[in-house]
């Protein structure tokens, strides 16, 4: 008896992590594994696969785009930010215990067992790219991580400058 109790509460522990995936996953099938902002008429950062992991705000500003993820419990070493072939931003986290928590024997003290665990020792890893517009300037992209929020901002080019052509009118 004791066995089986045992198993059922181990299968139970880790039910939200296997209900986040299937969350994920459906999430993925429904969208067409396409992330975008919504821009009330024109797409201007596309999200490309990879939704798995850490919700992001995009906003965009007359200078800027500014990409904001909760990533809480991960430090700087455990996040990379690059800048992929055709514009395509890539965020990814994660750490090296794969997000189970460490159970330590001699720190639960003798007889102890876990009743409940809902809470996170470590965040999951993520993955989000997303395809930057044309006037996203490469060389303008800075990483910051400050209580658990990533913030990516991503400069933009200034349009290019109107060059007008004066014509010289000829009298007929």
């Amino acid at each position: 008896m004791t066995e089986l109790f045992d198993t059922a509460v181990t299968s139970l522990l880790h039910l939200p992590e296997v209900l986040d995936r299937l969350a994920a996953a459906d999430g993925d099938r429904r969208s067409g594994g396409h992330h975008g902002a919504h821009h009330h008429g024109h797409a201007r950062v596309h999200g490309l696969g990879g939704g798995g992991g850490a919700p992001v705000d995009i906003v965009e500003t007359p200078g800027e785009y500014v990409f904001l993820l909760d990533v809480p419990g991960l430090s700087k070493s455990d996040i990379q930010v690059t800048l992929e072939e055709d514009r395509v931003l890539v965020m990814k986290g994660g750490n090296n215990n794969n997000g189970k928590r460490k159970r330590e024997e001699e720190e639960d003290g003798e007889g102890c067992r876990y009743i409940r665990l809902e809470r996170r020792a470590s965040p999951r890893s993520f993955v989000r790219k997303f395809r930057l517009p044309e006037d996203a300037d490469a060389g303008g992209i800075a990483a910051r991580c400050e209580n658990g929020v990533l913030t990516v901002t991503v400069k933009k080019q200034p349009p290019p400058e109107k060059k007008t052509k004066s014509v010289q009118v000829t009298i007929a």
